[in-house]
């Protein structure tokens, strides 16, 4: 059985490609559910189960940390956040929001993988 994967992030061209890395990473992706910010993210976590999350820094309307702290209120969803964002404060700041792991862009579906695997597996 496929992974259930909610990807969350502003820009729709940003959201088709980590699509298609999922799918060149090899992972057994059953279903991708797309969200424009934090926000609209929360929403589908409400209306739906996945088994990790992909999620932007920056965002209108709800940013990525935000979306996580939020999201951990009452999910335990594996998040990943997968940013432009590289610096080793925002890393820290990201994993003590509650983020199981962090991959900057850009990105190779390998790193993706990697990362993904090592989410679900804390």
């Amino acid at each position: 059985m496929g992974l259930h994967v909610l990807l969350i992030d502003d820009s729709g061209v940003m959201r088709k490609l980590v699509s298609k890395a999922l799918r060149a990473a090899g992972l057994d992706i059953e279903s991708t559910a797309e969200a424009g910010n934090g926000q609209e993210g929360l929403d589908a976590l409400v209306k739906s189960t996945f088994d990790v999350v992909l999620c932007d820094w920056n965002m209108p309307v709800m940013d990525g940390i935000t979306f996580v702290k939020e999201a951990r209120t009452s999910h335990k969803v594996p998040i990943v956040m997968l940013t432009t964002e590289s610096g080793d404060d925002k890393v820290e700041q990201a994993l003590e929001a509650g983020a199981n792991a962090y991959v900057t862009k850009p990105f190779t579906p390998e790193k993706l993988e990697q990362q993904i695997k090592l989410a679900i597996a804390a």
